[in-house]
């Protein structure tokens, strides 16, 4: 069981951008990065009850986002790569929660930024905290915890 110590998602998303070998030309962009954090708290609170990060998930125009770290990246574009120099923090997190990050780095990692974007356009989560409006509309409206726990608890087969 996770520790109770809830995070913030700035410090998520260094524990994502700590992983990637640039010597081996990986890159990770804005875009990607908010949907890699958004599924580390889906999972994390579809496993452990209790969410990873305090800030709440919004279900902007290119899928979740959580805009403290929107603000931390908005100077590079969403679909460029982030400078791996960015300055990071240094979180110790639970050998439980290490290891459902490295799970979800490890299955939403691999893809593009534009795949993890149809595929959360594809999950009730996001679909219901925008529903009712347009697909272009700018949206603050939060993917509530409870949806998804809803969601991930049906598709996990742990």
């Amino acid at each position: 069981m996770s520790s109770g110590t809830i995070y913030n998602a700035n410090e998520v998303a260094d524990w994502f951008i700590t992983r990637l070998n640039t010597d081996a030309g990986d890159t990770m962009s804005p875009l990607k990065l908010q949907k890699l954090i958004y599924y580390a708290q889906a999972w994390h609170l579809t496993i452990f009850k209790q969410p990873l990060f305090q800030e709440k998930i919004e279900a902007w125009v290119h899928g979740p986002a959580v805009a403290t770290v929107y603000q931390r990246f908005k100077s590079t574009s969403k679909d460029a790569a982030i400078d791996w120099k960015v300055p990071v923090s240094n979180v110790e997190f639970p050998i439980e929660t290490q290891h459902l990050l490295e799970e979800v780095y490890s299955i939403y990692g691999e893809h593009s930024a534009g795949f993890l974007e149809e595929l959360t356009h594809s999950e009730p989560p996001w679909i219901k905290a925008r529903k009712g409006l347009d697909v272009y509309e700018k949206s603050n409206r939060e993917i509530t915890h409870e949806s998804m726990i809803s969601y991930y608890s049906s598709i996990n087969h742990d």
